[in-house]
C-alpha cells in the first residue's frame, strides 16, 4: 500500500512539473508593467552575474584569477538569450533549476582547479606538475553552466524590449543596474554572506515570477538555499575572500582563502618562516623608528617588527575582514599594540597620497588569490608591484632608510624580475638571499641602509648547491643589475615572465570562442542571425575595450579596492543615464561630430603617458583622470543611445551590442602583449568600424511604439 501511494504521489508530481514546465498555457504574472519588470530583470541579472563571480571562486580553488571569464559568460548568457527572444517555440530550463543544478555542481564537486602552467604564476602554480584530465572541463564547466543560466532571465529581457521605445527599455535597465550594483556594494560593505545573497534573489525572482509558478520557484529556491547554508558553515566573508581558520596544535590558525589552502598562518612569531626576521638579524632592529608594512594580513610581520623593537609601525591592508580576524585570533595580539597604527586601504594608493616618513618600508607576502575587477586581468597587488610603485616607496623613505621585500616567489625568474626592478628604482644593487626547500623563498633589500653594512660582509649574489628541505639562505649576496622586462604601471603583470600571451589564456579564449559561435548558431533563429547588427556589434566591442582602460586608470590613481570599482561602475552607468538623456531631449542629425570629438578624446589621452595623471594633488588628479577618462564613456554613450534610439529591431541589437562586449573583455588580455595604454588604439579602430558600418535607420517608429505587441509570451523566466 505505502508503495502504491508513494508511486501515486510521485506520477502526480511529475505530472504537474511536466505541465508547468512544458505548457504554453500563459501564465498570470504578478507584475506586468513591462518598464518594471526591465527594471527588476536588469536588478536580477546584474545582481546575479556579481553573485557568481564572487560566490563561485570561492569553492573552487583559483577561478578567482579568471572572474572574467565568468563576466565574458554572462554576457554570453544574455546575449544569447535575447537572440531567442523572437522564436515562438523554445524550451529552456527555467531560471530557479538552473540555479539549482550550479549550486549542485559546486557543492559535489568543489572543483580543484590546479594550474600547472609557469608561463603566468598564480597562487600555488606548478605544485601540480600533471593535473588530471577533468581538471580541464573545470572552467568549461563552470562557464557553460553561467552562460546557460542567464539565457531564461535575458529572453523574457529580450521579448520585453519590443513593447517599448528603445530609450525607454534601456533606461530602465540601466537603473536597474545600478541599483544592483548598489545592492551588491552594501553587502560588501557589511561582509554579509552568500545566504543573504541567495534570499535577495529568490525574492527578486519571486517577484517576477507568476501564480502558476511561484511555488515551483520557492521550492526550487529554497533548496538551493540550503545547499549554500551547508557550504558556508564556518566561514567568514570578506568583500573580496571566503575565509576559513583551521586550528593548529602550536596556537594559532592556518588562514584558508577560498580553498587557496595555507594562504596565511597566525602562529607566535617564533614559529614564523626565517625571512621575516632577515632585515632585523643584518640591522638592530630597535634602530627603526617608524616602519610601513603593506599588506600587514592578520598581523605576523607586524609582529615580528614589535618583537625585534621597532618603535612604531603603520599596518597597512586592503581586506578588513583579514585584518579584524588578525586583531580577534592571532595569538601575538600585535594590533592590540599602541605602537600600531592600522589602515585599511589600498597599498599603491596609501604610497601615493601619504606624506609621512618611515626607515623601514616592507612589501609583507602581498599574493592576493583574486583580480581587482572582474573586468580585468589584474590583481588586487598588480599596481603595488610595479617600478614606480617602489619609486613611490622610495620617496616615502628617509636617508637612512631600507626597502623591503619577501615571499615564496616560486620562480628563480621572478626573484630576478624583482631584484631588478628594486635595484633601478634605487639605482644600487639589491642585497638578496635565498633559500632552500619549497618554493623558493626570498627577501630582496634595498635602500640608503644598505651602505651601513660593513664593507666585503657582502660580496656579488652567490648560491651553493643544496638537496634540503630546509627553509634555510643556500644564496645571498649583491644582485647585478640587468635590462630584463619590468613591470610598469602600464604593464602592470610582474607574474608574467615577459611581453607575452600565455598558452592558459588562449586555451580559455578559444573556448569562448566555441561557447559564443556554437550557440549563437544552435539557438539563435536564422532570420534573427540575418539582421544581426553589426555596427551594435562594434560599438560594443569598443566600449568594453575603453571601459577596462577607464577602470584600470582609476585603478592606479585611487586604489583597487572593491569601494573604488564601485563608485567607477556606478559613476559610468550613470554617464550612460545622462547620454540617454541628452538624445531623448536634443535631436541629433550629425552623429558624425561626436565620433571626431570621441577619436579627438582617445587620441589625447594615447599621447598622454598615465604618469602624467599621478599628480601629487589628489583633488587634481581626480578632476584630470574623470575628465580624460569619463569623457570618452560620455561620448561613446551618446553614441550608442542614438544608434539604439533608431534601432527598427532593439532586442537583436541589444543582442549584438552584448555579443560585442563579450569579445571586447577578451580582448583585454591583449594588454600583456603592448601594456593598457595602447588598448586606445583597438577603441579607436573599433569605433572607426562602427563608424563605416553605421547605416540610416528608416523604419516605421510603430514598430517599437509603446503599445507594439511582442512576438512571445515572457513565460520563459520561470518555466
Amino acid at each position: 500500500m505505502a508503495q502504491l501511494v508513494t508511486r501515486v504521489s510521485s506520477n502526480r508530481i511529475f505530472t504537474w512539473l511536466r505541465s508547468l514546465l512544458l505548457s504554453d498555457t500563459p501564465k498570470t504574472l504578478f507584475i506586468t508593467n513591462p518598464r518594471v519588470r526591465i527594471f527588476l530583470l536588469s536588478f536580477a541579472m546584474l545582481f546575479f552575474e556579481l553573485l557568481c563571480i564572487r560566490w563561485i571562486p570561492s569553492y573552487v580553488r583559483f577561478l578567482s584569477y579568471f572572474n572574467n571569464f565568468v563576466l565574458l559568460a554572462s554576457f554570453l548568457g544574455i546575449g544569447l538569450g535575447m537572440l531567442t527572444a523572437r522564436r515562438k517555440r523554445f524550451w529552456f530550463p527555467p531560471f530557479p533549476l538552473m540555479v539549482l543544478l550550479l549550486a549542485i555542481i559546486v557543492m559535489w564537486n568543489k572543483f580543484d582547479l590546479h594550474i600547472s602552467s609557469t608561463q603566468v604564476l598564480y597562487y600555488g602554480a606548478g605544485e601540480t606538475q600533471g593535473a588530471t584530465a577533468d581538471n580541464y572541463a573545470v572552467l568549461p564547466i563552470i562557464f557553460g553552466l553561467v552562460t546557460a543560466c542567464f539565457i531564461p532571465l535575458s529572453r523574457s529581457f529580450g521579448q520585453l524590449f519590443t513593447q517599448i521605445m528603445p530609450l525607454t527599455a534601456y533606461t530602465f535597465d540601466i537603473i536597474g543596474s545600478l541599483v544592483g550594483i548598489a545592492c551588491f556594494s552594501v553587502i560588501a560593505y557589511f561582509a554579509l554572506p552568500p545566504l543573504v545573497w541567495f534570499v535577495m534573489l529568490t525574492l527578486l525572482i519571486l517577484v517576477l515570477s507568476s501564480r502558476q509558478t511561484v511555488l515551483f520557484v520557492a521550492s526550487t529556491f529554497l533548496v538551493s538555499l540550503i545547499i549554500v547554508i551547508q557550504l558556508q558553515r564556518d566561514a567568514y566573508w570578506s568583500p573580496y575572500y571566503k575565509i576559513l581558520l583551521h586550528p593548529l596544535p602550536q596556537g594559532g590558525y592556518i588562514v584558508d582563502v577560498n580553498n587557496a589552502g595555507g594562504h596565511q598562518a597566525m602562529v607566535p612569531w617564533q614559529y614564523k618562516e626565517p625571512f621575516y626576521r632577515r632585515a632585523y638579524e643584518l640591522f638592530n632592529g630597535s634602530s627603526f623608528k617608524h616602519a610601513m608594512i603593506l599588506g600587514a594580513g592578520s598581523g605576523s610581520d607586524v609582529s615580528t617588527a614589535l618583537v625585534y623593537g621597532v618603535k612604531s609601525v603603520t599596518a597597512v591592508e586592503i581586506d578588513p575582514t583579514i585584518q579584524q580576524l588578525g586583531v580577534r585570533f592571532n595569538p601575538d595580539q600585535p594590533y592590540s599594540d599602541p605602537r600600531v597604527k592600522v589602515v585599511i586601504n589600498d597599498g599603491r594608493s596609501f604610497l601615493q597620497n601619504d606624506k609621512g616618513k618611515y626607515d623601514l618600508i616592507i612589501f609583507a607576502l602581498p599574493d592576493s588569490l583574486t583580480l581587482t575587477s572582474s573586468n580585468t586581468s589584474l590583481r588586487l597587488e598588480s599596481f603595488l608591484l610595479t617600478e614606480e610603485s617602489i619609486k613611490a616607496a622610495r620617496a616615502r623613505l628617509t636617508n637612512d632608510g631600507l626597502v623591503v621585500f619577501y615571499n615564496f616567489y616560486r620562480e628563480d625568474w621572478l626573484v630576478q624580475k624583482l631584484a631588478n626592478m628594486a635595484g633601478h628604482a634605487f639605482n644600487q644593487e639589491p642585497l638578496v638571499s635565498t633559500y632552500g626547500g619549497w618554493g623558493r623563498a626570498a627577501t630582496i633589500m634595498v635602500g640608503p641602509r644598505l651602505k651601513t653594512l660593513p664593507t666585503g660582509m657582502f660580496g656579488p649574489y652567490h648560491e651553493t648547491a643544496s638537496s634540503s628541505k630546509d627553509l634555510r639562505v643556500i644564496g645571498e649576496g649583491y644582485y647585478p643589475l640587468t635590462n630584463d622586462t619590468m613591470a610598469t604601471d602600464d604593464w602592470p603583470f610582474l607574474y608574467l615572465r615577459d611581453h607575452s600571451f600565455p598558452l592558459i589564456y588562449v586555451l580559455g579564449l578559444l573556448m569562448v570562442a566555441f561557447y559564443a559561435l556554437g550557440g549563437t548558431l544552435l539557438l539563435a533563429p536564422r532570420k534573427t542571425l540575418r539582421r544581426f547588427d553589426w555596427h551594435m556589434f562594434f560599438l560594443g566591442v569598443a566600449f568594453m575595450v575603453l571601459e577596462v582602460k577607464s577602470l584600470t586608470t582609476f585603478s592606479l590613481l585611487f586604489g583597487s579596492t572593491w569601494f573604488v570599482n564601485s563608485l567607477v561602475f556606478f559613476a559610468i552607468l550613470s554617464s550612460v543615464l545622462l547620454a540617454v538623456l541628452v538624445n531623448s531631449r536634443l535631436k541629433i542629425r550629425r552623429i558624425s561630430i561626436w565620433y571626431l570629438l570621441l577619436f579627438g578624446v582617445l587620441i589625447l589621452n594615447l599621447f598622454l603617458p598615465p604618469e602624467a595623471l599621478l599628480l601629487g594633488n589628489p583633488i587634481a588628479r581626480y578632476l584630470l583622470a574623470s575628465v580624460l577618462a569619463f569623457t570618452p564613456v560620455f561620448l561613446a554613450n551618446i553614441i550608442f543611445a542614438n544608434s539604439f534610439r533608431d534601432s527598427e529591431s532593439a532586442d537583436i541589437s541589444f543582442a549584438s551590442n552584448l555579443l560585442g562586449i563579450m569579445v571586447g573583455g577578451g580582448l583585454e588580455y591583449f594588454s600583456m602583449l603592448f601594456g593598457y595604454h595602447w588598448l586606445l588604439v583597438l577603441v579607436i579602430i573599433f569605433y572607426a568600424c562602427a563608424l563605416l558600418l553605421r547605416r540610416r535607420r528608416t523604419g516605421n517608429a510603430g514598430a517599437t511604439s509603446e503599445g507594439a505587441a511582442h512576438s512571445a509570451p515572457v513565460d520563459s523566466l520561470t518555466g
